[in-house]
């Protein structure tokens, strides 16, 4: 599959009586987009625009996206949302650079996020620098929490699809192609070069712990073949209330470290085959059928190594090791992408299951340590919801306005997928 990104540089948003693109700032109607959010499950308080160095915390944050609008090419952005579920991957898509989507409102799975546009918080999340739409939800009285969930997550897509019309006809900075072809013919593309492949497992264990491919829960799937450039078009859309530290915003995913910097290797010291993705289970024996067709699938492929990452921690520890351990018994180097919880004083076991074939592993930090964030001029959300998100405990937040959490409590800090500047050093 070949696709091209035609990316628009944001330099601004603003609200406007027209959504759309121009010289490099985007206008939105605020009006007609709380007609295209509209839910009954939902109350909007507000629609902000956030920018860096702006004295704002988000509490608690729901999910990241980044408005991106299929212009050439089979299917649309995040496919299985709309109806459509064509394979997507391939074409020309606009991307609206540098601007997000955020969710935020009343806490669904004690486990969202906090994001502070400036101070010491802002140098634990990218989110930070972006310039950030946000949507202020409540729920209505009644709903259930999977149904909160659902109603946030689709609001935020539609406001994410709704703002990337405006990149459809504008004409894009620059436009990146990336392409990876069948298996046998990227093998015979670079015949001496390592095959390496990226293994890429996803969070979704149990209720509220959900991310979906194509929009099925991947709770119900097995490990899958993708194109890399499948995921750059939403493939993979997040779903989950999971620490905010290590959660896989859908941002997150369509902005995947792990398979750009994979392609931009490519020809040069590697061959990039593709990804499998995979899911994260609560039982023994569904951690077992999972990494056995994993590892299975893996050797498949004809690969000489593979990148694996986690989402999440404890639990997911055990299928991370299960993964790595079938893969290196079939001969297959594998190299680790995980965070740590060690504890306040990082004198813990960092991950819950270990093994000795797990010798190549990248550290994205210790989620357990303390931080206070100093207080904000402008909260938007519920900042009492710092003291039981996770990461939070009872009087996080201070009678001044300030929070004191773990870095479990704000979005991306110690993301598995390397996004971010945090790292450890074993000595």
């Amino acid at each position: 599959m070949k696709l091209e990104l035609g990316n628009i540089f944001v330099k601004d948003v603003r609200f406007g009586d027209q959504t759309e693109v121009r010289e490099g700032t985007v206008y939105v109607n605020k009006a007609e987009l709380l007609q295209v959010i509209a839910d009954e499950r939902l109350k909007c308080r507000d629609i902000h625009i956030v920018k860096p160095g702006q004295s704002v915390r988000l509490c608690p944050v729901k999910d990241v996206l980044e408005p991106r609008v299929k212009v050439e090419g089979p299917g649309s952005v995040f496919p299985g949302f709309s109806g459509d579920v064509t394979m997507v991957g391939e074409g020309r898509t606009h991307v609206l650079k540098g601007m997000t989507v955020i969710t935020v409102g009343n806490i669904v799975g004690f486990q969202e996020g906090i994001i502070d546009m400036t101070g010491p918080g802002a140098e634990y999340t990218p989110f930070s620098q972006t310039i950030n739409l946000v949507l202020d939800l409540e729920k209505t009285t009644g709903i259930k929490q999977h149904e909160h969930e659902e109603a946030v997550r689709m609001a935020g897509l539609k406001a994410a699809r709704y703002a990337a019309e405006a990149a459809r006809k504008a004409d894009p900075d620059e436009i990146l192609t990336f392409e990876t072809k069948p298996v046998p013919r990227q093998h015979e593309e670079f015949p001496d070069l390592p095959k390496v492949a990226y293994v890429y497992m996803l969070q979704t264990q149990g209720l509220l712990h959900d991310t979906y491919l194509y929009g099925v829960d991947v709770k119900r799937i097995l490990p899958t073949f993708l194109f890399p450039t499948e995921v750059m078009d939403g493939a993979i859309v997040s779903g989950n209330c999971v620490s905010a530290c290590d959660k896989n915003t859908t941002y997150h995913h369509l902005n995947s470290p792990v398979i750009y910097d994979l392609y931009d290797r490519h020809g040069k010291d590697l061959n990039f085959i593709g990804v499998v993705v995979t899911n994260e289970n609560v039982t023994l024996a569904e951690k077992e059928r999972s990494s056995n067709f994993c590892a299975k699938l893996v050797q498949s492929l004809g690969v000489d190594g593979v990148i694996i990452t986690e989402e999440g921690f404890g639990n997911p520890d055990t299928d991370l090791i299960m993964n790595c351990k079938k893969i290196e018994q079939l001969g297959i180097k594998t190299v680790l992408i995980t965070d740590e919880y060690a504890g306040q004083d990082g004198a813990s076991q960092s991950l819950a299951d270990s093994d000795p074939l797990a010798d190549a592993v990248v550290s994205a930090g210790n989620a357990n340590m303390l931080i206070t964030l100093p207080a904000m001029e402008k909260v938007i959300g519920f900042d009492e919801a710092a003291n039981i998100i996770a990461g939070g405990f009872a009087n996080s937040l201070k009678e001044d306005g300030s929070v004191e959490v773990e870095l479990q409590s704000i979005i991306g800090a110690t993301n598995e997928l390397g996004f971010n500047p945090m790292g450890a050093v074993g000595k």
